[in-house]
């Protein structure tokens, strides 16, 4: 758990990261502000995820599921990343990113999945690996669409790019987490 001194630390560092990220982008370059000491909380080494939204749209998000970096550096790498290299969106603009509003996501380790009854929606991400398909959910996600556990499975199944039922193959992997999600907002 992190202070709520270190929670605001982590949004500045976001911001900032894009911030730097959106103008290096006009020199063809891209990057983010790394090379920070960090200390307490944001020294701990954990996978995190970057969501930028305009208003309710999403409008990135990338993030690393483990990591042996200090989670600050992680939010400073994820948040340009997720700003300038999200596929499925052109690089965000000056413009866009003060209208933006910032979520962090820490995630704990992974656990695989024994019996899909341990998932819990609203409290478990998941990660679902079949073959070399792999595609992640957050725990956010399935509370915000409203859906049950099996709509949860089905739909991280297409996030690998796998038909909706891949989640009950034999040869399936999946596995769960739990995050601590910072919004700017409440931060």
């Amino acid at each position: 758990m992190l202070t709520p001194e270190e929670k605001r630390e982590l949004l500045e560092i976001a911001r900032q990261s894009i911030a730097h990220a959106l103008v290096r982008d006009r020199g063809g370059r891209q990057g983010h502000v790394g090379g920070r000491k960090y200390t307490g909380g944001l020294a701990e080494p954990s996978g995190a995820f970057v969501t930028i939204r305009i208003g309710e749209d999403l409008r990135g998000c990338i993030g690393y599921i483990e990591s042996t970096m200090p989670v600050g550096e992680v939010v400073s790498e994820v948040a340009a990343k997720a700003a300038t290299e999200d596929p499925r969106f052109m690089p965000m603009t000056q413009g866009e990113l003060a209208r933006a509003t910032l979520e962090v996501s820490i995630l704990s380790p992974l656990k695989q999945v024994a019996r899909v009854d341990e998932i819990e929606v609203g409290r478990h991400g998941l990660l679902l690996e079949l073959g070399r398909h792999r595609g992640l959910l957050l725990p956010q996600v399935a509370t915000e669409y409203g859906w049950d556990r099996e709509k949860f499975l089905e739909y991280t199944s297409r996030k690998a790019g796998l038909p909706a039922e891949a989640w009950k193959d034999p040869e399936a992997k999946i596995y769960f987490f739990s995050a601590e999600i910072i919004h700017e907002d409440a931060a």
